[in-house]
């Protein structure tokens, strides 16, 4: 059964980072987020975009996503809350897949709120909790980022991953297995930071026992991951490459991966993610759902997919005070390890207002006629 749209709210917050993150790509002290806000009937439901401030990580960032949405999407979308329908409208809009993103999840929550379901039931989730996985940025020194590994390990992530870039690699993953032991789940994500000219440095990696190297080339070099896949034991994982369930088949099938990070807002919204998990899975192929700093608004629906059965490895679905001393929902604690997944209809949470309304800079309402 469907209902008809009311309208759209884009709100605009800032959040300060607890710490600023560092990658091969930038640094990032905190940020600026676009929430999309569905009002269906007597329901409403709420989407994140994860695009970033500038256009660095990805083509979009959060002043275009907004455009995107304001001028295309919610006119493709129309009055209608049925979201597979939207979802094939949107096709219509070439790229923008964070942006088409947030607005389809807020339709989705609305509608599954109004049903009383819960998006993990949506999906097929069949954990209660994912263990949780942390993103160590790239750091100033090697004692400095000892400090921080030490301090999340002392919080109970059960698993840490480096980002590291040439000139960053080999000693940080060396200092850190020689700190903590070999027991400790260890792997590193490059986002794109090599070329295949680096694939013999990257093969020392081989040492050190790691579940994967993330995204070592860039994203568009499938080919190149294959030969450095054939040539290393650590498994390769893919991230910024993996923008569909059609590539992701292809790139586990040209020998590019044996592992996929499945990030929503890269692919579109849930239900690509999900078509994803299940091209994975029916390759033997281990998939975990990766982070973008998100609120809990975000993070609420990424740990819904991170419990499906093919998200067997450990993701980056961190608490909420890895980034943010006060998040705009209640906030994601970790507990022996893991983060409990949220049963309530829809993403199953729910924004707090007085958070919400502290951090917003601007609010759009857009009537749907």
């Amino acid at each position: 059964m469907t209902s008809s749209v009311n309208g759209f709210e884009l709100r605009r917050i800032t959040l300060p980072l607890v710490s600023p993150f560092r990658t091969s790509m930038g640094v990032e002290h905190g940020r600026d987020v676009l929430l999309v806000r569905a009002v269906v009937g007597d329901a409403e439901g709420w989407g994140e975009c994860v695009a970033m401030s500038d256009p660095h990580y990805s083509h979009e960032y959060v002043d275009g996503a907004a455009d995107v949405i304001r001028r295309f999407l919610i006119p493709a979308a129309g009055s209608s809350d049925d979201f597979h329908l939207v979802e094939q409208r949107f096709a219509a809009v070439r790229g923008h897949p964070m942006a088409r993103t947030a607005v389809h999840t807020a339709l989705l929550d609305a509608r599954l709120r109004a049903a009383g379901m819960s998006l993990g039931e949506f999906l097929g989730a069949v954990r209660p909790t994912v263990p949780a996985g942390v993103s160590v940025g790239i750091m100033d020194d090697v004692g400095e980022l000892l400090d921080a590994v030490a301090g999340y390990l002392d919080a109970g992530y059960v698993r840490i991953k480096l980002k590291i870039e040439p000139g960053w690699d080999v000693a940080p993953v060396a200092a850190v297995r020689d700190r903590f032991g070999a027991e400790i789940l260890l792997q590193v994500d490059a986002n794109c930071a090599y070329t295949a000219t680096d694939s013999a440095r990257l093969s020392t990696l081989d040492d050190f026992g790691l579940l994967l190297i993330e995204q070592p080339f860039p994203e568009e070099d499938l080919a190149g991951h294959a030969r450095l896949a054939a040539s290393v034991r650590t498994p390769i994982c893919l991230d910024e490459s993996i923008t569909s369930a059609r590539v992701a088949a292809q790139a586990i099938g040209a020998g590019a991966c044996s592992a996929v990070n499945i990030k929503p807002g890269r692919v579109g919204g849930y239900l690509e993610a999900r078509r994803i998990h299940d091209v994975c899975a029916a390759h033997g192929v281990p998939a975990w759902v990766g982070g973008m700093l998100e609120t809990g608004v975000g993070r609420a629906a990424n740990a819904a997919l991170a419990a499906l059965p093919g998200c067997t490895l450990p993701g980056d679905i961190s608490a909420s005070d890895r980034y943010y001393a006060r998040d705009i929902t209640a906030p994601f604690v970790l507990r022996d390890g893991h983060i409990t997944v949220p049963t309530g209809p829809g993403i199953g949470v729910d924004v707090d207002d007085a958070a919400l309304a502290d951090v917003t800079t601007g609010t759009e309402w857009i009537p749907v006629r």
